[in-house]
């Protein structure tokens, strides 16, 4: 066999063709009619893609080490293979109406760079790994990001192994069968520093005709139960001026939820996704409504205005209406900054390939959230059409696709050293 010539790194570009149709082939497994994927966390179609992905890692003269979460990690050699690897990844679950790029494309564009320096005989001076994460998702089992959640130690394995699907099937039982429990520890595995590759999942790229998004960080997410209480009458003898309408108040605050965003700009979110009415009857003035709160914004300072913001609104609708608001705060997900050298790592090799590109943030949770608490981290988002995923009409351009890699190629590259 001949032996690969070296090409000047500044010219070295990753094989987009080939990126394309390891995608179209991954997504064969668990194709729905609409055009999708349906691979849930450790079916036995899970099984299937992750003995695919890692024959695909074999083949590229990578070795394969899975814990005992079932995260996998593919791992091509370096000059000093003492020094802490590389990482890229993503998972491979989807949503039960999922697409063929979430996730997938962030694990096999990592394949991709180790196939392209193969081609083209580059040896790193620090390891390059690929990793795949369980149960990113959360469809089946959760919590989401379960893999790399007990890989950072936010959560034990134990409360992992526990968890069950609506079958009453458990996380360790079905690792167990699919044959992907390993040996070893969540957590003792080395990371000098970790990219992660993602379409965007939302329309801010593609809305500012870009083509790299700089991933400067996550949002931070609060999440709340909200119940104004009323008092239920006949809507017919009830006058206006004597009711205790609690969803008039409460529609005044789910208002206020997204003005409040409004307020915290540029990244603020805020959303109203689920209502319940009591009694919830045609003729009966409602007593009782329950409603979720989600807000969303770049820092935790930012979270905690809008946390204040919106109680104070709340106070004084409870003040001008006589009615009580409660509002509980049920979950909290602290932002997540990536490592300013990764981001600039990632804008540099933007600027240096040509591309079109932004400072972009993530509203979706990431893999490489828990990453960056553990190493230097940073994310390279492309567009999808329209902003959709977690959706079988999730779509993305090949060219998007192969200037993504290409971004995440020079990145590590970078951080590895040549």
């Amino acid at each position: 066999m001949d032996t690969p010539v070296k090409t000047d790194i500044s010219q070295l570009r990753v094989n987009g063709e080939r990126l394309w149709a390891s995608l179209m082939e991954l997504a064969q497994i668990g194709a729905t009619p609409k055009g999708g994927v349906c691979r849930l966390t450790l079916t036995d179609l899970d099984k299937q893609g992750r003995d695919l992905v890692t024959r695909w890692a074999r083949e590229a003269g990578m070795t394969v080490t899975i814990d005992q979460i079932g995260n996998g990690f593919m791992r091509r050699a370096g000059r000093n293979n003492s020094l802490p690897p590389i990482m890229t990844g993503s998972h491979i679950d989807t949503q039960p109406t999922g697409g063929k790029f979430d996730g997938n494309y962030g694990v096999l564009a990592g394949i991709e760079v180790v196939r392209t320096l193969n081609d083209h005989g580059i040896e790193t001076e620090a390891p390059i790994e690929v990793a795949f994460w369980t149960n990113e998702e959360g469809s089946r089992f959760v919590p989401v990001m379960m893999g790399s959640g007990v890989f950072a130690k936010a959560f034990t394995l134990e409360h992992a192994y526990a968890a069950t699907d609506t079958d009453g099937k458990t996380v360790k039982g079905e690792l167990e069968r699919i044959g992907y429990v390993g040996e070893q520890v969540p957590g003792e595995h080395p990371i000098g520093a970790y990219f992660e590759t993602h379409i965007e999942q939302g329309p801010v790229l593609e809305d500012n005709d870009k083509t790299i998004g700089v991933v400067t960080g996550v949002l931070g997410i609060r999440w709340y139960d909200c119940t104004v209480t009323g008092m239920e009458a006949h809507a017919g003898p009830t006058p206006m001026a004597l009711r205790k309408d609690a969803l008039q108040v409460a529609a005044q605050l789910m208002q206020e939820v997204v003005a409040c965003a409004h307020r915290h700009p540029p990244h603020g979110r805020g959303t109203v996704g689920m209502v319940q009415v009591h009694p919830n009857s045609r003729n009966v003035i409602p007593g009782q409504v329950k409603f979720s709160i989600d807000l969303r914004n770049a820092t935790d300072a930012d979270c905690d205005s809008m946390d204040q913001d919106i109680r104070a609104v709340a106070a004084k609708l409870s003040q001008d209406s006589g009615l009580p608001i409660q509002i509980d705060l049920v979950s909290n997900y602290p932002a997540q900054p990536f490592h300013a050298e990764c981001v600039e790592a990632v804008g540099r090799a933007a600027e240096k390939l040509g591309y079109s590109h932004m400072p972009a943030v993530s509203g979706a949770g990431h893999d490489a959230v828990y990453m960056a608490r553990l190493a230097p981290s940073g994310m390279v988002f492309i567009p999808c059409k329209d902003g959709i995923s977690h959706n079988e009409i999730e779509d993305a351009q090949p060219e998007h696709i192969t200037a993504g890699c290409n971004v995440l190629l020079h990145a590590m590259l970078e951080r590895a050293g040549t």
